[in-house]
Parts: structure tokens; sequence; C-alpha cells
């Protein structure tokens, strides 16, 4: 039997990212939703893709082409410090009352 374990991402909704390949590679953006089910992430203004769609449908009631950002793999990316506007790789601390903190590498600035 599997077990269904928490996974915990480096990166959460509101967090600017690095997009760190594909076809938008180097391209940065505010994240607007995870999905911790398909380890993904949608990226404002990243990864649009086309969608035809009936008429009646709430986003486009007279129906058509709709363009929408569709997800990117967690793993392709990388958090950017919003202090020293650098990418770079979160370290976990723990706060007073137990709490974690993401933390930058290099100016130790917390991000939470």
């Amino acid at each position: 039997m599997s077990e269904a374990r928490a996974r915990r991402f480096h990166i959460k909704k509101g967090d600017t990212v690095l997009i760190l390949n594909g076809d938008e590679q180097g391209k940065t953006g505010k994240v607007l939703r995870v999905s911790r089910k398909k380890e993904a992430a949608i990226i404002e203004r990243i990864n649009f893709v086309k969608r035809h769609v009936r008429p009646g449908h709430p986003t486009a009631p007279q129906g058509g082409v709709i363009e929408k950002e569709a997800l990117v793999e967690i793993s392709k990316l990388m958090l950017v410090c919003p202090k020293c506007n650098k990418p770079m790789r979160a370290k976990n601390q723990r706060r007073d009352q137990g709490k974690r903190a993401r933390i930058c590498g290099s100016c130790n600035e917390q991000i939470d």
C-alpha cells in the first residue's frame, strides 16, 4: 500500500519565480496557483495555450478560441529573492514557536 505524503514545495502562491528551461526560459513571473497533485504551478503571463470553447462558457459566452496560462512543472522553476532580486535556493530555518521560514541563501533575508 502506498502512503500518501504531504509534499513541501519551495514555491508558494504569490512568489516571483524564474523559468529555468523550455520556450519561456529566462522569464520571470508571479505564481498564481500551485497544484500539489500535479507538482506544477501556474505563472502569470507565462506558458500560454489556446483552448477552443463552446458558446455559453463562463469566460467566453460567445465561444471561440481563448488563451490562458498552462501549468509549469515545479522542477523547472527557481525562486527569486524579493530583496536582492536574484534567483536562489530557499533554505528552511526554524523560528521561535517552532515555525519554519524560508531564507535567501545569499542575503539571509526572510522570504515569508
